[in-house]
């Protein structure tokens, strides 16, 4: 490709190869793209990396210098369109004499023509060169403006600055002026306004000619030792003076730094502050032991719902299905949005684990949120990915991995084997586990209320659906497979006290080839478990097991069969 054109449309040919064949390596493109000293030769490519990393990169076909230019700019640049038309339509002409010329023409040989230098393809500014207006008043950025403090970088956003918000996005995160101070190595400055600068100039100077709109500030009143301590022993008039003196030397910067975060506190933005409730700060002091927070999994709670975050599926607020309740998988801002007593929820805030809010499990390391270049299962935006984060990852009987099914109306996913039926490797399309099934008939199937004695003469036949539901719920229960197999091959000296001995695979072998006539017989195979572990129990821990196990089984056995 020897011309620039050639060369252009090779490189956009490419680019569209990539977007269309490639899809999955557009992360490491972007990635390679965004590298520093990319970045730092094409300034441009850094603002395109920032309005992309915070959402707010928009696409506008007419170029910005379009749109600022004056009527006699325009009329001119027409003016130049007409006389440029008017010489290539005489080039034309003169192109087309010299063809229909026998020979070359008199100069032909001592004034040979000069070819014309290809034109180098221009680009949109967005400011007229020439141009002496500053950077916060180009029409780019008139929602952000880049930032730095020491050696960081960030965007700042100018509405949520005057809102009091987090405005400085740098790095994947949001940071308060302060806090971005003290992340560029600035907190000894103790002053955001002179320590954060756009294009080295101090954001109070574009504070102070009003080109950056600040929260409005209410003056905060500070009490000093002096003015406690002149309550108790008044002084003299000259010794008060110097007092109010003392007490007035925080400057004045000092006290909007300080007012901007009271502000945060007051709308309610910090992240360390409950809905309705004021909470105190959540410092180490306030939190020595974090052993609560180690499993796997964590209770979490929205104001009135609750579901299990699991760790390993956390990515950020919109990736990775990491909040699991009974009904389905959720994000972090899919979750807050299920209560509905909350008209602007903020997952960081308003999600609680243990009493401590999610921010304070980011503080502690104890959650990490991935980067926006992350291409792992949890950040992928690919339909597989998404459709595998609707389900558990683990059978629900044995809790285990492998080759599972997942239902189609439930997160819950089985072993073929596992699942009451067992499902068959061969079959397609929409499948519904036994605890779909039965809730989605229990409306139709038991229009009124059964006595016990009737539900334990009802036939099997009829009835195989609740047995299932039953069988798969003591499965589920029995979390240290201990009722599963037979307990004479498993336990010393079992045969010898219990003569009967009975197990739950044992019970669905019987289920599945036709054994049971009545409910009735179904049901007290598993009282015989019950009972036998009982009596070789006595109290420890399995007979407490045993206890637990046949609680749960009469429990659900009245509310599947609607006994009163």
């Amino acid at each position: 490709m020897r011309s620039r054109e050639q060369r252009q449309k090779g490189v956009y040919d490419v680019l569209d190869w990539l977007e269309k064949e490639k899809s999955h390596c557009m992360h490491r493109f972007w990635d390679c793209l965004f590298k520093d000293h990319i970045l730092h030769l094409y300034p441009a490519l850094r603002l395109l990396r920032n309005s992309l990393l915070d959402g707010t990169f928009s696409f506008n076909e007419k170029p910005a210098v379009e749109e600022g230019l004056t009527e006699k700019e325009q009329s001119e640049g027409k003016g130049e369109k007409v006389k440029e038309r008017k010489n290539n339509k005489k080039r034309k002409i003169n192109d087309k004499a010299s063809e229909d010329s026998d020979g070359p023409g008199t100069s032909s040989a001592s004034t040979p023509t000069r070819k014309k230098p290809a034109k180098k393809p221009s680009f949109s500014s967005p400011i007229k060169k020439g141009d002496t207006q500053e950077i916060w008043m180009w029409p780019l950025y008139k929602t952000q403006l880049p930032v730095s403090c020491g050696n960081k970088e960030g965007t700042l956003h100018r509405d949520r600055l005057a809102r009091g918000k987090e405005c400085i996005f740098a790095q994947g995160r949001w940071f308060t002026p302060s806090a971005f101070e003290q992340y560029g190595g600035k907190e000894r400055s103790k002053n955001w306004t002179l320590s954060i600068r756009c294009r080295n100039t101090p954001l109070k100077k574009l504070v102070e000619e009003g080109h950056l709109q600040t929260p409005p500030m209410k003056r905060r009143k500070r009490t000093c030792v002096q003015n406690s301590m002149r309550e108790l022993f008044p002084v003299i008039s000259s010794d008060s003076s110097s007092a109010d003196s003392e007490t007035s030397a925080l400057t004045e910067e000092e006290m909007d730094a300080d007012d901007f975060e009271e502000q945060r506190s007051r709308e309610g933005e910090t992240e360390f502050r409950g809905r309705g409730e004021e909470v105190e700060e959540e410092d180490e002091a306030d939190m020595e032991d974090l052993s609560v927070f180690l499993a796997p999994s964590l209770p979490v709670t929205c104001v009135s719902i609750s579901g299990m975050l699991h760790k390993y599926r956390f990515a950020s607020d919109v990736r990775g299905k990491c909040i699991r309740t009974d009904e389905s998988w959720f994000t972090p801002e899919e979750f807050v949005r299920q209560e509905p007593s909350l008209t602007d929820g903020f997952w960081k805030r308003d999600i609680l684990c243990h009493g401590k809010t999610l921010n304070f499990l980011l503080k502690k390391d104890i959650l990490w949120i991935h980067s926006l270049l992350c291409e792992c299962e949890m950040c992928s935006d690919q339909e597989q990915d998404l459709l595998a984060q609707k389900n558990d990852d683990v059978c629900y009987v044995c809790d285990s991995k492998g080759d599972i099914v997942c239902c189609d109306e439930c997160p819950r996913a089985f072993h073929p084997d596992c699942h009451l039926p067992a499902v068959h490797r061969d079959s397609s399309g929409e499948w519904m586990c036994t605890f779909c099934v039965l809730r989605a008939n229990r409306q139709w199937l038991y229009l009124s209320h059964m006595t016990e004695q009737d539900a334990l003469n009802a036939p099997v036949s009829q009835n195989k659906l609740h047995c299932h539901y039953l069988l798969l719920c003591m499965y589920r229960e029995d979390v240290q497979r201990v009722f599963v197999k037979d307990p004479c091959r498993t336990v010393a000296r079992y045969s010898q006290l219990i003569s009967h001995p009975m197990w739950l695979d044992r019970i669905k072998e019987k289920l599945e080839h036709g054994e049971y006539q009545m409910v009735g017989e179904f049901v007290s195979d598993f009282q015989l478990i019950f009972s036998n572990c009982s009596r070789f129990n006595k109290d420890n821990e399995f007979g407490r097991m045993g206890a637990k196990l046949k609680e749960l089984f009469e429990k659900e056995f009245k509310n599947i069969f609607t006994i009163q």
